[in-house]
């Protein structure tokens, strides 16, 4: 049985910070955030108390830039026997928390928002 579960999350800024993403000072806050967000899905046990390790079949994290936003959107997938929610949502939510730890040097009006999960999967 595949279980999969996909959540969302959005950081809002000014369009000066959206536009700058990918050359902060810190470097590019799109990789960085992808990268930091399949690391927490891997480690969703370690940080939730009793929430079950699971080995993990696929992870996937993406982000898209808009005129005031990033839209964060991360997948998680396993075979075990429980659901992959948390690490979709841990997921999302350590990416936003990333691209706001790279830009808060340059924008102290972000904010991050609108976490929750989209869908939910067995089959």
């Amino acid at each position: 049985v595949r279980r999969r579960a996909v959540a969302r999350g959005q950081v809002r800024m000014a369009p000066e910070t959206a536009a700058a993403l990918t050359a902060l000072p810190k470097g590019d806050a799109l990789v960085t955030a992808q990268l930091a967000g399949i690391m927490a899905a891997k480690r969703t046990s370690e940080l939730i108390p009793l929430c079950h390790p699971l080995p993990l079949s696929h992870v996937e994290v993406t982000l898209e830039v808009g005129e005031r936003s990033v839209e964060i959107r991360a997948s998680a997938e396993t075979t075990a026997r429980t659901g992959v929610e948390m690490e979709a949502l841990t997921a999302a939510s350590v990416a936003a928390l990333t691209v706001y730890d790279m830009a808060k040097a340059i924008d102290k009006e972000m904010t991050i928002g609108d976490v929750r999960l989209l869908e939910k999967t067995k089959t």
